[in-house]
C-alpha cells in the first residue's frame, strides 16, 4: 500500500466519523421540533421492532410541534407507547387519527444536560479519530517506507487527525450554542 492510498483511506475513514458526530448530534433536540430527534424510536409492530420512521410520516406544522401520522392506523397505541418510552422528555397526545407532540421548551437545567450529551459525542468521535490514526500508522509500519519518508509520512498523518480533531471541536461549539442559546 503507498503512501497515497493510505492517506485516501484515512480521509475517507475520518469523513464518515464527523458525518456520523453530526448525525448524532441532529438527534439531540433544542427545543425546536426536529423530525430526526425520533429516529432512534422502535416500535413493536406486530412482534418486532420497528423504526418509527418507517411506520409513519413525521412532519413539523409548527416550529415547536411535530406530528406522526402513521400508515396503519392499529398501531397508534404503540407508536404512542414507543415515544413515552424512548426518555426523548415528550408527552404524546393521541387523537385516533395522528399523534401530536408539542415540543417543551428546555429548562437551563436540560440545557446543561444535553450539552454534557453532546461533549460525550464529540468525545467518542475524538477517540474514533485517535484509532483511525494508530490504524494508520500501523500501515506504514507495515510497508515499510524508508525512515525518513516514513517520518514524513506520520506528520502528514497527524496533520489529518488534528484537521479532523478541529471540525470535532467546531461542531461541538455549534451544537453547544444552539443548545444553550433560549
Amino acid at each position: 500500500m503507498d503512501s497515497d492510498m493510505i492517506m485516501l483511506e484515512l480521509n475517507e475513514k475520518m469523513d464518515r466519523a464527523v458525518e456520523s458526530l453530526e448525525k448524532r448530534f441532529s438527534t439531540v433536540r433544542a427545543g425546536r421540533a426536529n423530525p430526526s430527534s425520533l429516529d432512534g424510536v422502535m416500535v413493536e409492530y406486530y412482534g418486532s421492532m420497528t423504526p418509527l420512521k418507517q411506520l409513519a410520516t413525521i412532519s413539523v406544522p409548527e416550529a415547536r410541534q411535530l406530528l406522526v401520522k402513521p400508515f396503519d392506523k392499529s398501531c397508534l397505541k404503540d407508536i404512542e407507547k414507543a415515544i413515552l418510552a424512548s426518555n426523548l422528555g415528550y408527552n404524546p397526545g393521541n387523537d385516533g387519527e395522528v399523534i401530536r407532540i408539542i415540543i417543551p421548551e428546555l429548562t437551563e437545567e436540560r440545557r446543561k444536560e444535553l450539552v454534557k450529551q453532546v461533549k460525550s459525542l464529540a468525545e467518542e468521535a475524538k477517540v474514533t479519530i485517535r484509532n483511525l490514526r494508530h490504524d494508520a500508522l500501523e500501515d506504514v509500519k507495515k510497508a515499510e517506507f524508508p525512515e525518513d519518508q516514513e517520518k514524513g509520512i506520520e506528520k502528514d498523518i497527524q496533520d489529518i487527525v488534528n484537521e479532523y480533531n478541529k471540525k470535532v471541536e467546531d461542531k461541538l461549539k455549534e451544537k453547544e450554542q444552539e443548545l444553550l442559546t433560549v
